[in-house]
């Protein structure tokens, strides 16, 4: 394949340019849910009302009568944004294929690699319909659900880089496994309600989209209760860990899931009480990432696939390490 000669050319990346790149995966799958909550609390959704083009005629934002240019520049640049989403997805690619060219048996960190373009490139088509529907409500939640799986798979590339690749030894009981499961799926319970009560809120992305006709009341109550399961899922996780040998690096990754979902929570109470302002709707999806973040590095920290041996590490970045 030309295109693999190529990779294979470039320089071994580093522990470090590994890490790097995998953390960059990170920020920029979160991140660009948060810019998209800024588009949408500022009323810009519609700024550009086409897709792929943002006017008819032209890619980027014009003078338009009936468009105001802060608008248009909002949107516009939430969807440049994405194009350095997918730099650092064809990064993460061709991070991982340069170190599986040295090392063919590393097939798994280059199919996780590959969930990057691919996840971004759905959630641009998915993007291109909630335009094109006029940010109805429920396109709106499917465009911030369909990122969420991407940020956990980012989050297990930065683990692939890290670890070694033997079967997974699981470090937590049986009954913990199960429990690991339930918390993960709770968490995306939380997350899907979470798109309801916005769908029913004030905060449209545009002053003409539809909005979800059920009493914000209630879907914030199911929202609410839906975290305080995840909570009591947790809390019971955190029960099967005492009865085995837990590694210290465990316990500090469930402690900070404890802080950000509490923090989460209070967060989300505040906003209500306050009549969701612009400014904490932003606040409360960064949070939701961070919730993702770290259940995500829970999971990965309750299995072992050994280290990174030398043996997969060529001579050459060995001397320069020495």
């Amino acid at each position: 394949m030309p295109f693999q000669s190529l990779v294979a050319r470039l320089p071994y990346p580093s522990f470090a340019v590994q890490r790097a790149v995998a953390i960059a995966a990170v920020i920029a799958q979160a991140g660009i849910g948060v810019t998209g909550s800024v588009v949408r609390v500022t009323g810009s959704g519609l700024g550009c009302p086409t897709w792929p083009q943002c006017v008819e005629g032209s890619i980027v934002p014009v003078a338009h009568p009936e468009f105001d240019a802060l608008t248009q520049w909002i949107e516009f640049s939430n969807r440049m944004l994405t194009g350095v989403v997918i730099a650092v997805a064809a990064l993460c690619v061709i991070t991982a294929w340069r170190v599986q060219i040295e090392h063919p048996s590393r097939r798994r960190l280059v199919k996780l690699a590959w969930t990057m373009p691919a996840g971004v490139m759905l959630q641009a088509v998915v993007g291109g319909i909630t335009v094109l529907a006029k940010l109805e409500w429920w396109t709106v939640a499917l465009h911030f659900l369909a990122s969420t799986p991407l940020v956990w798979l980012a989050v297990l590339l930065l683990r692939a880089f890290n670890e070694g690749d033997e079967p997974a030894r699981w470090l937590i009981p049986d009954a913990g496994r199960k429990t690991l499961i339930v918390l993960a799926a709770a968490m995306w319970a939380v997350l899907v309600a979470g798109t309801t009560v916005t769908g029913a809120g004030p905060h449209g992305g545009d002053p003409g989209t539809h909005r979800f006709q059920a009493p914000i009341e209630t879907l914030t109550q199911v929202h609410g209760g839906l975290l305080v399961a995840y909570l009591i899922v947790l809390a019971v996780f955190g029960l099967q860990l005492m009865r085995g040998e837990t590694p210290k690096q465990l316990w500090r990754r469930y402690t900070i899931v404890w802080v950000i979902a509490l923090a989460q929570g209070i967060l989300g109470s505040v906003q209500y009480a306050l009549g969701v302002p612009e400014a904490l709707v932003s606040f409360h999806v960064l949070g939701s990432a961070l919730v993702i973040v770290s259940t995500a590095a829970l999971w990965c920290g309750s299995r072992d696939r050994g280290p990174v041996s030398s043996a997969t590490v060529p001579e050459r970045e060995l001397a320069t390490s020495n």
